[in-house]
């Protein structure tokens, strides 16, 4: 596998290949044993107009590569008994409403019907994306919604409570609850029990002065398929929500992910215990499957690959079936960011992989292509 210098040399040669013939700006990507980091390289620039090239400390922009910290975080708390799995939302956040089900909706006028749920939103319809919270931008109904002036907040739910698996904002409610819960913001709380435990310095909600320079710019495709650059703003923070926002590294994320290969350790340090582990990494959602959960956007291609059959566990996509003779096999988890920022883990094999760019839409078709070719180098 990765360990063999030359399976090492032909992913660089994918890779740089890749960027000099225009797929993407720049990308990095690292590939983690449980208590070894074999690969770690960079290839391209990470901000073009300036003509810095990219390196392995090169910070991203992971979006809902997000999402899997701050379920870990709401682990945490379930560990300590300050949080269960059967606990509706406003138990822990008395100001919580919980919107109606939508049942009708007219689309000339943006007028809808609805109707009570079932049952209240526990955690762990949080934690597996089947609250019936969905994002407005993947569900047209709500996206007219949206247009015609309804907040986000009073936005209805798409299905009952555990009826189906409907990927949305769900992570941002479980991010304000840790806040809550904790009495620190969840940036303060990721810090002290996640990043500085696991060693991932380049790891937070906004970047310091000093490492701006490190930040990779984001890109988008045009109509004729070249890139148009975005240059980074001055002031490099975000909203501090649990579903998206965290800056992040190669390095730094393959950390997060050997503490799965490890048990819940990093290093001689115990985050969580193996039975919260083996809870986070296992289906969730019994007889439900993961659906599609795009249309075709300037935003983002249809994904994620495995809809229709994967399940899901807390924080994590997991495989079913073989993805490809020599690829990751079943039990194996994953998930991506929006921009373009992917990783998986397998634990059968021990091995766990990283890559990161910043450029939408999400999921094009040479990204794809990229992400299988270096999976299978990985795998050979």
């Amino acid at each position: 596998m990765i360990d063999r210098p030359d399976t090492r040399l032909a992913i660089s040669d994918l890779l740089r290949s890749r960027v000099a013939r225009g797929d993407v700006p720049a990308v990095v990507a690292a590939v983690a044993h449980a208590d070894a980091l074999p690969y770690l390289e960079a290839f391209g620039r990470s901000d073009v107009a300036a003509n810095v090239g990219a390196t392995p400390d090169t910070i991203f922009r992971i979006a809902s590569m997000t999402k899997p910290v701050t379920s870990l975080a709401v682990m945490m708390l379930v560990e300590e008994g300050r949080v269960s799995l059967d606990d509706p939302i406003a138990a822990h956040l008395p100001d919580y409403h919980q919107p109606p089900v939508l049942t009708r909706f007219e689309a000339s006028d943006g007028t809808y019907e609805s109707r009570p749920p079932s049952r209240p939103i526990l955690v762990r319809d949080l934690l597996t994306h089947t609250s019936g919270i969905s994002y407005p931008f993947f569900h047209p109904a709500l996206a007219r919604l949206i247009e015609t002036g309804t907040p986000a907040a009073a936005l209805p739910l798409v299905h009952d409570p555990g009826a189906k698996w409907t990927y949305g904002p769900s992570t941002a409610i479980l991010g304000r609850m840790v806040a809550h819960t904790s009495g620190a913001t969840l940036d303060a709380f990721c810090r002290r029990r996640i990043f500085d435990p696991l060693g991932m310095a380049d790891t937070a909600y906004a970047v310091h002065s000093d490492k701006q320079r490190r930040v990779a710019t984001l890109h988008e495709r045009n109509a004729m398929g070249a890139f148009v650059e975005r240059p980074n703003p001055a002031i490099l923070e975000s909203r501090g929500r649990g579903d998206d926002g965290l800056f992040s590294t190669a390095h730094d994320y393959a950390a997060f992910l050997q503490m799965f290969l490890n048990g819940g350790r990093g290093g001689t340090t115990r985050l969580v215990g193996e039975r919260t582990i083996r809870i986070m990494t296992s289906n969730q959602i019994g007889p439900l499957v993961v659906e599609l959960v795009a249309r075709n956007t300037p935003l983002v291609r249809q994904f994620p690959p495995g809809a229709g059959k994967n399940k899901f566990g807390f924080g994590f996509q997991i495989e079913t079936e073989p993805t490809e003779e020599g690829m990751r096999g079943p039990g194996s988890l994953s998930w991506s960011g929006v921009f373009n920022t992917h990783f998986w883990i397998d634990p059968r094999n021990g091995l766990a992989a990283v890559v990161l760019m910043q450029l939408l839409p999400a999921n094009d078709e040479k990204i794809v292509d990229l992400l299988r070719a270096f999976e299978r180098l990985v795998y050979q």
